[in-house]
């Protein structure tokens, strides 16, 4: 008894397809890589860096302040007619903080944040804001070069914890520059 033997080109037409589908299911559900097109997030984050974005711990847990998230701005600050592309920055404050930037310092709920990741201390003020229920401010680490929460020039400059698409958690590129975010 033989068993019958497979068209070779639908079985290769199988194999891709069934390739496609794991390979969009990956990135729609479990990571994606991105790259980095701007300063905004300089030091930590250089021009061309190639980063791995996971998108499940934010299923199990909320996001913490430090995270280095991707996410969908704001629709009110992409001008019209533009593409809505999305932006990487680190989160400052959570949920009900209230954050300000006064002299040189980020303050949440009155005590200055450590940062020594920033690329050099914000040359710009920020009146205290409280930040609602699911949502998130965030800066990029280039304080003074960084289209963040605090340029948004809307009333909610918040990022929603719907509009998260992942935590940036290693950088794979370039070789030299390999290894973990914080």
């Amino acid at each position: 008894m033989s068993q019958k033997q497979q068209n070779p080109w639908i079985e290769g037409l199988q194999t891709i397809g069934l390739s496609i589908a794991l390979a969009l299911g990956i990135r729609q559900f479990v990571a994606e890589a991105r790259y980095i097109p701007s300063e905004s997030m300089k030091p930590t984050l250089l021009i061309n860096d190639r980063l791995v974005i996971e998108k499940i711990s934010y299923r199990f847990q909320e996001p913490q302040r430090g995270d280095i998230v991707v996410f969908w701005p704001p629709s009110e600050i992409v001008p019209d007619g533009q593409r809505r592309d999305a932006f990487i920055k680190r989160i400052v404050g959570l949920p009900g903080d209230t954050v300000e930037v006064t002299d040189g310092t980020v303050l949440v709920n009155g005590d200055a944040l450590d940062e020594s990741y920033i690329q050099s201390p914000p040359t710009y003020e920020q009146d205290p804001l409280t930040i609602p229920t699911g949502s998130y401010f965030v800066l990029g680490d280039n304080r003074n070069a960084s289209y963040d929460s605090h340029a948004w020039d809307i009333s909610q400059p918040f990022v929603p914890e719907d509009q998260i698409i992942g935590k940036a958690v290693v950088r794979f590129w370039p070789p030299k520059r390999l290894g973990g975010l914080d």
